[in-house]
C-alpha cells in the first residue's frame, strides 16, 4: 500500500473519530426536571400567612412563564412551573422543598421566597446539588459560592442596602439619634449589621434604639410607641409590607416625625404605601434598583412599555402598582436568559455554570445603568441601587447609582 494510500486511510478514520466525537458533544444532556419538550422548575411561595403580600411574585412569575411558553417555550421547550405555599413558615419550606426535588422531581427550584425559609432549606440544597436559583431575599450569605456553590440570590444585599443609608445619614445628619425596628431573624439582623457596619465608629453613639418584632404579632404598635419616647429624629423601619404599613400608620397616629428611611422590600406603592396612606408616606427615604410603574416617567420607556402590555394581556388580575409584580416579572426574565445559554445542556451543574455566566445582562425594568454579572465567585448579580424619596404618590429617585458591594 504506497504512504499516500495509508496517509489517506487515516485521515478518513480520524475524520469519522472526529465526526462521532462532535455527535457525542452535540447530545442533549438532561437531569431530572428536563427533557426535550419540558423544564419542570419549583417554586415555594408565601401565599398565606404574615407575609403573603409578596405571593404576588410567584404570581407574576407563573404568568410570565404562560406567556413564554404560548411564544413556543425556551429552545423549543415549555416551561412547568411549580409552586407551592409555605405561609413563610420555615418548617413548611422544608417539607415544599423535599417534596419538589424527591417527588415532583423538579431540574431546580427557583426564587423561592424569604430569609429564614431560605436558610432551612439551603444545606439540603446543596447536599443533593439542587440548583436553589435567585432566592427571593437579599441576605448577604447568597453570595457564598466556595461553601454553598447551589445557592445564588438575586437582588441587592441588604447590608449593601443600609450601608448605603448609613452613607447618606453620615453625610447629610452626622448628629443624628437613630432608631431603629427589625424583624428578629436573618433578614432583620442582616440589614442591622449593615447600617452598623456602615456607620463604624458611631453606631454606638448614634443608635439609641433597636426594637425587634416577632412576625407572629399581630401588631408592632407598641413598638413604635416605645421608639418614639427616645427622641430620636431618624428611624430606621426594617419590615415587611404588612407591619411597614402599620408603621407608618402608627407614626402618624402618634405624631412622630423623623427622617424615615424603609428597607427596599417594602417600599411597594400597591401594596404599603397606599394601604398605609399617602399623607402619611410623604419623604420617606428608600433605595430603588428597579423601575417603579406608578412612576410616569416611564411611561414611554420601551422595556416598561412591554411590562405594561405583559400586565394587561398576561396579567390583567395583577396590580402594576405592587413592586412584587416588577420583582417577579425582572427576575423570571433573567431566569429566561439563563436557560437560553444553557442550550440542550439542561444539567443542574450547567444551570448554576450559566446563571454564574451573566455578563451586563439587563432585563428592561432595571434602573439605568444597573446590570447584572455574576462569576464564578460572585454570586450577587445586581449590587448597585439608587435613593428615592416618596412625594405625592410616588418615589422620586435622587442622587447617583451607588454600588456598595458586600462580600459574601
Amino acid at each position: 500500500m504506497s504512504v499516500i494510500k495509508k496517509l489517506a486511510i487515516l485521515s478518513a478514520a480520524f475524520g469519522l473519530l472526529a465526526t462521532s466525537a462532535g455527535t457525542a458533544s452535540a447530545q442533549k444532556k438532561y437531569d431530572p426536571g428536563a427533557s426535550d419538550t419540558e423544564i419542570k422548575i419549583g417554586n415555594i411561595m408565601p401565599y398565606s400567612g404574615p407575609a403573603s403580600a409578596y405571593g404576588v411574585i410567584g404570581r407574576t412569575e407563573a404568568a410570565y412563564f404562560k406567556k413564554i411558553n404560548e411564544a413556543g417555550g425556551v429552545n423549543g421547550r415549555k416551561i412547568n412551573f411549580v409552586s407551592y405555599d409555605d405561609a413563610y413558615s420555615p418548617p413548611k419550606t422544608v417539607e415544599q422543598a423535599r417534596k419538589l426535588v424527591e417527588s415532583d422531581e423538579v431540574l431546580f427550584i427557583f426564587n423561592s421566597l424569604g430569609t429564614p425559609p431560605n436558610t432551612a432549606i439551603q444545606k439540603y440544597m446543596n447536599s443533593k446539588k439542587v440548583p436553589q436559583l435567585f432566592v427571593a431575599t437579599g441576605a448577604t450569605k447568597w453570595n457564598d459560592p466556595q461553601n454553598f456553590p447551589w445557592t445564588m440570590g438575586w437582588q441587592p444585599s441588604y447590608q449593601s442596602e443600609t450601608q448605603i443609608y448609613a452613607k447618606y445619614i453620615l453625610k447629610s445628619h452626622p448628629n443624628a439619634k437613630i432608631a431603629v425596628l427589625y424583624q428578629n431573624d436573618d433578614y432583620g439582623k442582616d440589614y442591622l449589621k449593615g447600617l452598623k457596619d456602615g456607620l463604624g465608629a458611631k453606631a454606638s453613639s448614634m443608635i439609641v434604639a433597636e426594637e425587634s418584632y416577632e412576625t407572629s404579632e399581630p401588631t408592632i404598635d407598641s413598638h413604635m410607641v416605645k421608639l418614639k419616647a427616645t427622641g430620636a429624629d431618624i428611624f430606621i423601619n426594617i419590615t415587611t409590607p404588612k407591619f411597614a404599613a402599620q408603621a407608618i400608620k402608627k407614626n402618624a397616629e402618634i405624631g412622630w416625625k423623623p427622617l424615615h428611611f424603609l428597607n427596599n422590600v417594602s417600599a411597594s406603592v400597591g401594596s404599603v404605601l397606599k394601604p398605609a396612606g399617602f399623607e402619611n408616606a410623604q419623604d420617606i427615604i428608600s433605595a430603588a434598583y428597579l423601575k417603579d410603574a406608578s412612576d410616569k416617567q416611564w411611561d414611554n420607556d420601551p422595556g416598561m412599555k412591554e411590562f405594561y402590555a405583559f400586565m394587561a394581556k398576561d396579567f390583567p388580575e395583577g396590580d402594576k402598582l405592587d413592586g412584587g409584580t416588577v420583582v417577579g416579572y425582572g427576575v423570571a426574565q433573567t431566569l429566561v436568559q439563563v436557560l437560553k445559554q444553557c442550550g440542550d445542556n439542561l444539567t443542574r451543574e450547567n444551570v448554576m455554570k450559566q446563571a454564574a455566566s451573566l455578563k451586563d445582562f439587563r432585563t428592561e425594568v432595571l434602573l439605568p445603568g444597573i446590570k447584572i454579572n455574576t462569576g464564578p465567585n460572585d454570586f450577587a448579580p445586581i449590587s448597585s441601587l439608587q435613593l428615592m424619596k416618596f412625594k405625592g404618590d410616588k418615589w422620586e429617585l435622587f442622587g447617583d447609582v451607588i454600588s456598595a458591594d458586600v462580600g459574601g
